[in-house]
């Protein structure tokens, strides 16, 4: 049996979601109780000791970190292979995945602070989205080059690559943010996005979006606590959102990674 602890709008999550879909194979999901709060409890909190999804568990083998969870789904179910034949194109699609998890996703949860979460002002918020658009657009373009002549990231067939981007770059497209008409990266995005895998992924991440109305209330509440974790806490800094932080720490409305407890 295999359990995917998850919340449908998790880029880390979706990436598992498509390649465990991708490999058809089957899987239960589960939202932890008290997600985003802070206060997590039973066997997520367990086994899960950062408190972040997604959480896989098989066999009654927990293990956490979306990076480490794609590693072990390839070594268990290696067929169809998602990691390119050779060593330099491995690399190169771990290396783009590390990006995506790291400064993309930053500017997608940032994003998400600050339109779903209601953590700005109007004016520092659009201040915010015009530079996340120029950080957007440049990572376009890295990930065009990264492309290059090939249909997908992995090279002539999907795999790894393209499923560590495609979460990515439909969240940036829920703020209207998409590659330029016509480029490389937006036919690619197209076809990925044609995928069974990848469609029935996205169908879940947008209809969690309706039960969010009124969560900037509850952040205000005191009831969720985001965790500003490294890479977050670099992208709201430089981004002009020091004042946030600030003012997430003296309302206690933010976190950070806890310490792990046995």
């Amino acid at each position: 049996m295999i359990v995917l602890y998850e919340h449908p709008l998790s880029p880390y999550a979706q990436k598992l979601k498509i390649a465990l879909r991708e490999k058809d194979v089957p899987f239960e999901t589960r939202l932890p109780g008290g997600i985003g709060t802070g206060q997590t409890e039973g066997e997520f909190a367990t086994y899960s000791p950062r408190g972040e999804v997604p959480l896989l568990i098989h066999d009654e083998t927990p293990i956490f970190d979306s990076t480490i969870i794609l590693e072990y789904i390839e070594e268990v179910w290696p067929s169809p292979a998602l990691l390119p034949s050779d060593a330099k194109t491995r690399a190169k699609v771990r290396m783009i995945e590390e990006v995506m998890d790291t400064h993309v996703e930053a500017i997608t949860w940032g994003l998400g602070e600050l339109f779903f979460f209601d953590r700005a002002t109007e004016n520092l918020r659009l201040q915010m989205l015009t530079t996340a658009q120029a950080q957007s657009k440049d990572y376009f373009s890295w990930l065009e080059a990264q492309l290059g002549s090939n249909a997908w990231f992995n090279g002539q067939g999907f795999g790894w690559g393209d499923l560590a981007v495609i979460p990515y770059l439909n969240g940036l497209a829920g703020f209207d943010i998409t590659p330029a008409n016509g480029s490389r990266l937006a036919d690619w995005f197209e076809r990925v996005n044609d995928r069974k895998s990848v469609l029935e992924t996205e169908k879940e991440s947008r209809a969690s979006i309706e039960g969010m109305s009124g969560v900037g209330d509850a952040i205000k509440a005191g009831l969720f606590k985001r965790q500003y974790r490294d890479h977050r806490l670099e992208w709201m800094i430089k981004t002009g959102g020091m004042d946030i932080v600030l003012e997430g720490i003296r309302a206690d409305n933010i976190r950070f990674t806890d310490t792990f407890k046995a």
